[in-house]
């Protein structure tokens, strides 16, 4: 289809000109092609997450497991320690898995065939496309929110139908589009290049965008009104009374279940309940403390859920035992942790000493001194 040629066109062309300088895009200098490995590792963190803060930490994590064999071969607990600060950290452990699976059943070659890439744990119909074609260059799609709403504001989708019928027509219509374009892999990363920066949610830069002339939805006036915002679903609120207890340079520390909420990470001893904070008392009982100082409050929002943390200081003589593990201050830092839990710590002089937390929580906090109850 003639429009269909039209548009891959004006994506590749314009991606060309305008794609933002990002790691992981680096091509090899005589294959001219990109490293499979390192665009595994990109779409794992790229899932949910800000490409600034991947950014941050994609050049650390590849430096550390620089190979899949490398990554293979590493121990969970590093794993999940270089992610950290990523948050959504089964990535991190099916990441680890796949690499795993790699070297076991594809020599230690990420593959090429969609269905062998599903194969992979925490690989879905997005992540194999990605690589299927930015990686081997296959007419493969890829839908992420960002191509979804350039898609339908370049067909002015302003229909009433079930998420999943737009998903299938989506998938569909990007499926067209791919097998239109001399370059499938440019063409795919163009679409969700465009969304990110110029065809962005409520208004978006019109007068950038390479497709323009050919948008349904800027000729009929719609393109703020496409897609609908979905509702936003109701957070659950959770609660942490996180209690930090001091020896001798050393803090006590517990590990975390193995599923759920910030799973395999580390953390200071916690209380968490779905009803209330924990009260002093039940603080102090719980860990056979001589008393508990409260020192702040904040919330800590996650997908799902917000986390109310109330952070206590633990005083004590005869050092409890039973619950959590002695660890010198100076391994917390090598240690898998959640961010709240990680800034809790390595702010604690500072926190003890004022009566309050002096970080940024992102995504979103509510602090203040002698918060807890």
């Amino acid at each position: 289809m003639e429009r269909d040629r039209r548009i891959a066109a004006r994506l590749v062309e314009w991606f060309a000109t305008s794609a933002r300088d990002l790691p992981w895009r680096k091509a090899d200098a005589r294959s001219g092609r990109r490293d499979a490995y390192r665009s595994l590792v990109s779409e794992a963190m790229l899932q949910q997450t800000q490409v600034a803060r991947v950014v941050e930490k994609f050049d650390g994590f590849i430096k550390q497991f620089p190979t899949v064999n490398r990554l293979a071969d590493a121990d969970e607990q590093s794993v999940l320690a270089a992610w950290s600060g990523l948050g959504y950290y089964r990535r991190a452990m099916n990441l680890h898995r796949a690499a795993k699976l790699i070297v076991e059943e594809f020599g230690g070659e990420v593959p090429r065939e969609v269905g062998a890439l599903r194969r992979l744990p925490g690989v879905g119909r997005y992540t194999a496309g990605a690589i299927a074609s930015m990686v081997f260059g296959d007419a493969e799609p890829l839908v992420d929110g960002n191509v979804q709403r350039v898609l339908l504001r370049v067909e002015g989708r302003e229909v009433k139908e079930t998420e999943r019928a737009r998903e299938a027509w989506v998938w569909s219509r990007a499926e067209q589009l791919v097998k239109a374009a001399k370059n499938p892999g440019a063409m795919n990363e163009a679409l969700m290049e465009l969304g990110a920066t110029v065809c962005v949610p409520g208004t978006p830069r019109c007068g950038e965008c390479p497709l323009a002339r050919l948008c349904i939805a800027k000729r009929e006036g719609m393109q703020e009104r496409i897609p609908k915002p979905a509702k936003s679903a109701a957070k659950r609120d959770v609660f942490h009374s996180v209690v930090v207890v001091r020896s001798r340079g050393r803090v006590l520390l517990e590990q975390r279940p193995p599923r759920g909420l910030w799973a395999k990470m580390w953390q200071a001893v916690t209380i968490e309940r779905s009803d209330r904070p924990a009260t002093r008392a039940e603080v102090v009982r719980s860990f056979a403390l001589s008393d508990a100082i409260p020192r702040a409050a904040f919330d800590h929002l996650t997908s799902h859920r917000r986390v109310r943390f109330e952070v206590w200081d633990g005083r004590t003589s005869d050092f409890p035992s039973g619950r959590g593990v002695l660890v010198a201050t100076n391994r917390i830092p090598a240690l898998p942790m959640s961010n709240p839990q990680r800034r809790i710590l390595a702010s604690w002089p500072r926190l003890a000493r004022f009566g309050g937390i002096g970080y940024d929580c992102r995504p979103a906090c509510r602090y203040g001194p002698g918060g807890a109850r």
